[in-house]
């Protein structure tokens, strides 16, 4: 979701900030400009002294200015307090034997497991994302599988073999796993 919004909002300012740039350019270069463009020539400044106190006399100009500006540092501050919350475990505490512990990697711990997962019959991709903590990791497993896949069995498999040999490798007492299946879109055959 956050990649999502992030991405319409980089393209909105984008598309917003070419076409005022562009229109400005356009003006200041002497072209030929909209009618309704506020800036006609390479002489006109961006903010007339008319435009500019047009509504310092009226009683609402004030408290919607400040709203505006408060919504929109508002919505900023939650923009960058949700690019610093991490989803992804960064790393799993392993037991060692010795008392001590070492840490894996959670991105390596997902690769090897993305990887196996993608080796199952039937499994055209895997995503696997780590979460939870460093001492009790749970996994969330998404499988594209592929149409002759049977679902029980893709995911029984995974069960066994992929997630039962990350937990066993981990020296984790169990690693919980949510699996999401969708099936991979294919041609339909042609029968002649």
């Amino acid at each position: 979701m956050l990649r999502i919004v992030n991405r319409v909002l980089i393209g909105l300012a984008g598309l917003v900030l070419v076409c005022l740039g562009g229109g400005v350019l356009a003006a200041a270069a002497g072209l030929a400009v909209p009618s309704w463009w506020p800036w006609d020539g390479p002489h006109d400044v961006l903010l007339s002294d008319a435009d500019r106190e047009r509504w310092r006399g009226e009683g609402w100009w004030w408290p919607v200015v400040i709203a505006v500006l408060a919504l929109l540092v508002l919505l900023a501050l939650w923009h960058f307090i949700a690019q610093l919350r991490r989803k992804r475990l960064a790393e799993v505490l392993v037991e060692s034997g010795d008392g001590e512990g070492a840490l894996l990697r959670g991105r390596a711990l997902e690769g090897v497991l993305e990887r196996e997962a993608e080796s199952l019959d039937g499994v055209a991709r895997a995503h696997i994302m780590l979460r939870g903590s460093r001492t009790a990791p749970a996994t969330r497993v998404g499988l594209l599988l592929e149409p002759h896949a049977s679902p029980r069995e893709t995911l029984a498999r995974l069960t066994d073999e992929a997630v039962s040999h990350a937990r066993e490798s981990a020296g984790l007492e169990s690693l919980p796993t949510e699996a999401h299946l969708r099936a991979a879109k294919h041609n339909p055959r042609r029968v002649s």
